[in-house]
């Protein structure tokens, strides 16, 4: 492991940074204000490659690494944490058709949503089965020439505003052997969306829940085979909590700088914020941190592209750490702004509220201890996760 970026990361670095700088952040607090979904502006993302980020070259994708794409994620969500966050489900839903259909299904859907054409939407939550995904009851029933598909699903993001589905349903008993994956238009007949929630952050992206009322689904629209949909859920999480993990550090990035610029500006008993020690410990401070989770957040992409035995429990600590102390980055920048911290006239209110949900999201983080500790004591405390 290399903690040196490659000349090519530097570059993807680069052009992230200057994508979320041109096309994000300027927009970043009327999306949330007036809750829009910026279509256009993740088309144009298409465009730069970012909604194929790790998605094969062979459908049209970058076929980047997980380390690749931390990187470009940390920056876009600089500039939008809600919009970035929504291009990594994207980004998770097109890998998991090109790695689990078949092929023609691959090529049907792929292709057009790393351009940009086609959007995606991950749906395994539901009412009853949150953190214990294994336990959902949205049910497929098999039928001569494909499956009718029932239940409901609740949190989906880009639900109602998305073109394709990706949908956990049971085909067999309970568990997670009993559960498949299929690949489902947004617009069939027996597709009902919820009101759009209202929510604390993530407002550039709208959240509904969905019901399949006898939704026909043919059967080459399974993803491999039937009782694989836990497992395959189970691989797009261990990126999505990389993905996830590594937007909650984006956002403390900016919230640091946001910081950093105004302690310098504002004056306080005839000088500068930063001039005081107090402010001086609490940035150095804030800065360790964020290296930290940002090197945690590397650490588990590097296990995951090196397939390693253990790279779930790190996915899992690095999802746990990084989004722990990135939302305390964010809460002590707004502190150093004091009440002007508190106004919406200023980032850091809105930073603080759209990285409060990455603590909940793709596994709560006292989920994520448990995945940590089962690994820790199936293997011995001496040895594990060394």
């Amino acid at each position: 492991m290399d903690f040196q970026l490659t000349e090519d990361q530097l570059a993807f670095q680069a052009s992230a940074r200057e994508f979320a700088r041109r096309e994000l952040a300027p927009h970043a607090a009327v999306w949330d204000a007036e809750e829009i979904f910026p279509v256009d502006v993740i088309r144009r993302a298409g465009e730069m490659g970012f909604l194929g980020l790790y998605t094969p070259e062979a459908h049209g994708g970058l076929g980047l690494s997980r380390q690749d794409a931390a990187i470009v994620f940390e920056e876009l969500a600089a500039g939008c944490t809600s919009t970035a966050a929504y291009l990594t489900i994207h980004n998770m839903v097109a890998w998991m058709i090109a790695s689990f259909g078949q092929p023609a299904l691959a090529e049907a859907w792929v292709p057009r949503m790393v351009s940009g054409a086609v959007l995606g939407s991950y749906c395994l939550t539901e009412p009853g089965a949150g953190s214990d995904a294994a336990s959902l009851k949205t049910r497929a029933e098999r039928e001569e020439d494909g499956y009718r598909l029932n239940g409901s699903k609740m949190f989906i993001s880009g639900a109602g505003s998305t073109d394709v589905l990706v949908v956990m349903a049971r085909t067999g008993g309970q568990g997670p052997r009993g559960i498949s994956a299929f690949v489902v238009p947004a617009d069939a007949p027996g597709i009902h969306y919820g009101k759009k929630e209202k929510k604390m952050g993530w407002n550039s992206q709208p959240t509904r829940g969905i019901t399949f009322d006898n939704v026909r689904v043919p059967a080459s629209h399974l993803l491999g085979e039937e009782g694989m949909g836990f497992a395959y859920a189970m691989k797009g999480l261990d990126g999505g909590r990389i993905n996830i993990a590594t937007c909650a550090v984006g956002t403390a990035q900016a919230a640091l700088e946001a910081a950093m610029r105004y302690v310098q500006e504002r004056q306080q008993f005839g000088q500068s914020l930063s001039d005081f020690q107090t402010v001086q410990f609490r940035l150095a401070d804030m800065l360790t941190e964020l290296v930290a989770a940002r090197q945690m957040v590397r650490l588990a992409a590097f296990k995951l592209d090196a397939a390693s035995a253990d790279a779930t429990a790190y996915c899992a600590m690095a999802k746990r750490f990084a989004t722990d102390l990135s939302f305390n980055v964010v809460n002590n920048a707004l502190q150093l702004f004091g009440g002007y911290g508190y106004l919406k006239d200023f980032p850091l209110e809105r930073h603080l509220r759209d990285v409060r949900v990455h603590q909940i999201l793709e596994g709560t983080n006292e989920v994520m201890r448990m995945i940590v500790a089962r690994r820790l004591l199936a293997d011995g405390a001496a040895d594990a996760l060394r």
